[in-house]
């Protein structure tokens, strides 16, 4: 084994999860998905695929209906992309390793925006890039990303920057502004950006069904740009992997090989999921993501009423991230709320260094009276 990946940090999120292993009196919080199931008119959709014997391999980069159906998707929340930018991976997770070994190498440098899900700069690292971390900061209720700070990380010399917004797991949502800006430097470095965008339909700062600001909103076709996307988050389809890259056409047959050399193919049945997906994102996602509003709504006034509470407003995703004053221990804490208050919260270690003495609440519930309760808890263990 690479010393490398002898070196790789296990899961701290699932070390709490396993804390929790036989108990049925936990509230679970900790992991990054809903807990409604997949709509029935998708899992309808892969039903009828294998029924009808659809289970041979398909093209590298999908099937045709499925990529111009994300074609269309992405044109009507962004710039126009045709069919032939869309590589169809087998899930989010797969898109970004894709983009990573399409882009980076031994020592090359990445730069990544942290706090960030742990696999976006795990990855660059196993393909031995060295990798630079830009941290967000929090302040007054906000998590905030310092311009400056990363026009002088991004250098000639910096080959990718990784960014994922709506950020898990603080929430943080690139503006427009932002947006433009960082493209333009990158446009000025040559420096290839990844923009892990999974969350991007699950945003707060503007009316229903409105996503958030995209770099696609700004990217000429061949701007060295790779756009990730899942379909785990927005149609609730967390275990059927599937998942999606845009980026410029000529990459298009690179990412047909590298997906041949990874996987072959996402299986069909599972894609004619995603059409089914597509057809009807309009009439399912605009809801999802209101109720989504409204469990944050539920949940974070709890949080922010607390008097050892820090808690910064999400902009978009699924997720809450606070700490309590006094403990700087996020993997500890966790597994003292698991023990004594049966609340399961992943710890913000888990997210790097700049994590540490934070929480991640995944407030992504049926039943926003779950959050109550979990609050409650958390009240209860506090005052203890």
């Amino acid at each position: 084994m690479r010393q490398i990946i002898e070196d790789l940090p296990g899961s701290k999120i699932r070390e709490v999860a396993n804390a929790a292993l036989g108990r049925s009196d936990v509230l679970a919080f900790w992991f990054g998905e809903s807990d409604e199931t997949t709509p029935d008119f998708i899992r309808e959709a892969a039903v009828r695929s294998l029924a009808e014997g659809e289970t041979f391999y398909s093209h590298n980069l999908g099937l045709p209906e499925l990529r111009e159906a994300i074609a269309r998707y992405t044109s009507s929340l962004h710039r126009p992309v045709s069919a032939a930018r869309i590589a169809v991976t087998s899930s989010g997770v797969n898109a970004l390793m894709l983009a990573m070994q399409a882009l980076v190498g031994p020592g090359d440098e990445v730069v990544a925006v942290v706090p960030v899900w742990p696999n976006l700069t795990a990855q660059p690292a196993i393909l031995g890039a060295r990798v630079t971390r830009l941290a967000l900061r929090a302040e007054g209720g906000a998590w905030r990303l310092d311009l400056d700070a990363l026009r002088k990380a991004v250098t000639p010399q910096t080959r990718v920057l990784i960014v994922n917004s709506p950020n898990n797991p603080t929430g943080w949502t690139f503006t427009r502004a932002e947006h433009e800006a960082v493209l333009t430097h990158c446009r000025t470095t040559g420096t290839w950006i990844v923009a892990d965008e999974v969350y991007e339909r699950i945003y707060f700062g503007g009316a229903q069904g409105i996503c958030a600001p995209s770099f696609l909103d700004f990217a000429e076709p061949d701007d060295r740009l790779l756009v990730v996307h899942s379909f785990s988050k927005s149609f609730l389809m967390t275990g059927w992997r599937l998942g999606w890259i845009v980026s410029p056409r000529a990459l298009e047959a690179g990412f047909a090989k590298l997906i041949e050399f990874n996987t072959s193919c996402a299986p069909v049945f599972v894609q004619r999921a995603g059409i089914a997906a597509m057809a009807r994102s309009e009439a399912f996602v605009p809801g999802l993501a209101q109720r989504l509003r409204l469990c944050r709504d539920a949940l974070l006034p709890r949080l922010a009423a607390l008097p050892s509470v820090t808690v910064a407003e999400p902009d978009g995703g699924l997720y809450v991230f606070f700490r309590v004053q006094g403990q700087a221990d996020s993997l500890a804490l966790a597994k003292r709320l698991v023990a004594e208050a049966g609340l399961g919260l992943a710890p913000g270690a888990a997210f790097g260094s700049e994590g540490e003495g934070w929480l991640r609440w995944c407030f992504a519930s049926r039943d926003p009276e779950r959050l109550v309760e979990g609050a409650e808890r958390l009240a209860a263990f506090l005052r203890l």
